[in-house]
């Protein structure tokens, strides 16, 4: 066997395109509303009338929401947490007991078998007990072990592996390495096949659960061989394996107790049975677990805006100045409904999203991601303006509130506990470029040859063949629609009228799609740089989207005689206030800064206005941006900290 690489792959800005186009799901084998209303087609028929899950699944999951519940009021002191930065191991063994690790774990593996909307509950009602407690069950369940050998594992592997994952064993998933972040195709970790197993070498950062986990799953570059096709690729690793090192717990500025850190791995034998796939469907593996995983996040910041909405409404009415509660006041109230009517349409994205992945009818790689990326922005927002109108006492920590005799809550806590969520499992802007992605698939798929410098001639006559048949149909439905007529959508209208807003939705996915088509008419082949240009774009669909969901959950929770008066008021104050921000997104498309600030940029990176920088003292340490992550044997003494 061969010694361990120490250099790191080198890579083109193009070849690393060709890795993240070659992992991602290259089909379309069921319907999409979110690909449809890029597209300019409103399928309102796709998630209305709103998906139901089955009476059993509703029971099982409302019997384990109330379980976790009490448990969540009597055993996790989310203070205590904030105090010492860690979960009590108490915690921990009291959710292993109630069977919190195996929520989306099949009963014959020992799981308690809960739909996607459940889980998501769960998540939104333990996290809103502490966020911290709540990322431990994400990671662990969306993108650690479980999940990626749900869809990919051999049998043998689920029997060996899901029942302990259900009960005992806490998972992580370690991908990001100190020098590799969105950028899979310069992954350095190495796994060298060695007969029955391979080898791995490398360091991986930032992993979820990795102080404290007991199996790992880990992506690793398998060099290519007779025997193997190689590339990243899928493993599931013991975590007490000889050659394991975890060499620091990271702290973070919020999420105080979450088990995070840097792990080495030198000379680690994995047997190949412990291999998730095929060599190099590592990614593949990641991105279709995230196609459901995603959502965990933004059902956390659900669970964070009702906690938001709680206080605001509380500490408002309870607060007067000059005369009367400052929720009275408009400057306090806006943010009030602001936080109420997000609350409830982040809710009704994250509802749907997750009915639609129960039922498996519809492809939903594009609703998630925009469910991940609308509600960790959101989520901030909303935490933002609760600060803002708790004013002094919102800046101040919850244990300085207790000190001096009032309420302690940590409204601080959760605004720096939700910033992260923006940088998790896909960074705004890489959720903006990815989801752009698949909102020109369809595009891409009969035109793409024309912009590619790698096609001959005869494939471009090709390409312009298939795009005038494509577009010579597709185009004049982009024209007009049942958003300009009237009496559209009217079973919207029960005392307050939905339906001008279904309308607008209508409307603007044909002007969004308009405008789609003429940015890359225009550009062309440099579409791909204009990353302002495509995150508005999918801004306005993630409006859109989360209007559309709105809307259908009001019309469910009225059908249902459910609060259905005061959801139509929060999906109409939603949808007015989304419709302001859909406007000022479509004028900033084409009037922007875009051009001026890539100059503005140049400028700083060359130093032109260093002397902009003049007047302070910068107070960081001494050290490299970047750690040195060169394979070889850990210097550092082991911090795992095992909890069985």
């Amino acid at each position: 066997m061969s010694a361990p690489t120490t250099k790191k792959p080198t890579v083109t800005e193009r070849e690393a395109r060709q890795v993240a186009e070659a992992a991602r799901e290259q089909n379309w084998r069921k319907p999409s509303f979110a690909k449809e209303l890029f597209l300019g087609r409103f399928r309102l028929d796709l998630i209305h009338p709103h998906p139901l899950p089955a009476d059993e699944d509703v029971q099982r999951g409302e019997e384990f929401l109330a379980k976790l519940r009490e448990f969540c009021e009597s055993k996790i002191d989310s203070a205590v947490i904030e105090r010492d930065a860690r979960i009590p191991d108490e915690v921990i063994a009291g959710l292993k007991e109630i069977g919190a690790l195996g929520m989306k774990i099949d009963p014959k593996y020992g799981g308690l078998g809960l739909t996607q909307v459940y889980y998501n509950k769960a998540l939104a009602l333990v996290g809103s007990a502490n966020p911290a407690v709540g990322a431990l069950l994400s990671a662990h369940q969306s993108i650690g072990v479980p999940q990626p050998l749900k869809i990919f594992g051999t049998q043998e592997q689920k029997d060996a592996f899901l029942p302990r994952c259900a009960r005992t064993d806490i998972s992580a998933f370690l991908l990001t390495e100190p020098d590799v972040g969105s950028d899979p195709a310069r992954l350095a970790t190495t796994a060298v096949r060695d007969g029955d197993d391979y080898v791995l070498d490398g360091v991986k950062l930032w992993t979820t659960n990795g102080v404290v986990a007991d199996l790992l799953v880990v992506m690793a570059r398998v060099p290519k061989s007779e025997d193997g096709k190689g590339g990243i690729t899928a493993f599931v690793v013991e975590a007490d394996s000889p050659g394991i090192t975890v060499e620091n717990r990271n702290a973070f500025m919020g999420l105080r107790g979450i088990e995070n850190g840097v792990t080495r791995f030198h000379r680690v034998r994995v047997p190949a049975a412990n291999r998730i796939g095929p060599e190099g469907s590592g990614l593949k593996i990641a991105l279709t677990t995230l196609n459901t995983g995603r959502l965990s996040l933004p059902a956390m910041c659900v669970g964070a805006g009702k906690w938001c909405l709680k206080i605001a409404r509380e500490w408002s009415a309870a607060r007067e100045q000059w005369g009367k509660p400052v929720a009275l006041h408009e400057a306090v109230g806006s943010k009030i409904s602001f936080i109420a009517a997000t609350t409830f349409a982040l809710e009704a994205v994250v509802d749907l999203s997750s009915q639609m992945a129960d039922e498996n009818r519809n492809d939903i790689r594009i609703e998630a991601a925009l469910a991940k990326l609308y509600g960790s922005e959101m989520g901030c927002l909303m935490a933002d303006e609760l600060v803002q109108i708790r004013g002094g006492r919102g800046f101040e920590t919850a244990a300085s509130l207790e000190a001096r005799g009032e309420r302690a809550v940590p409204a601080e806590q959760i605004l720096r506990d939700l910033r992260i969520n923006r940088i998790f499992e896909g960074s705004t802007e890489i959720m903006h470029l990815l989801i752009a992605r698949e909102a020109v698939d369809a595009h891409l798929s009969v035109a793409g040859d024309l912009i590619d410098p790698d096609k001959s001639l005869q494939d471009k006559a090709k390409a312009g063949a298939n795009a005038g048949v494509f577009y010579a149909k597709w185009l004049p439905k982009l024209v007009a629609g049942p958003g300009q007529l009237p009496t559209s959508y009217g079973d919207f209208k029960h005392g307050v009228d939905l339906a001008p807003h279904l309308r607008y939705v209508e409307r603007h996915a044909r002007k969004l799609a308009r405008s789609t088509f003429y940015a890359m008419s225009r550009w062309q082949g440099r579409m791909e740089t204009k990353q302002g240009f495509l995150g508005r774009i999918v801004d306005i669909g993630a409006e859109l989207f989360a209007m559309s969901a709105a809307c259908v959950r009001a019309e469910l929770l009225r059908s249902q005689g459910e609060h259905g008066r005061e959801a139509y008021q929060l999906a109409d104050a939603f949808c007015r206030q989304a419709r302001i921000r859909v406007d000022e997104l479509f004028t900033r498309l084409w009037s922007n800064t875009d051009d001026l600030d890539r100059k503005v940029v140049k400028g700083v990176l060359g130093g032109s206005y260093e002397w902009l920088e003049q007047g302070v003292v910068d107070p960081s340490g001494d050290g490299p941006w970047i750690a040195d992550a060169t394979p070889g044997p850990s210097q550092q003494d082991n911090v795992r900290r095992p909890l069985k």
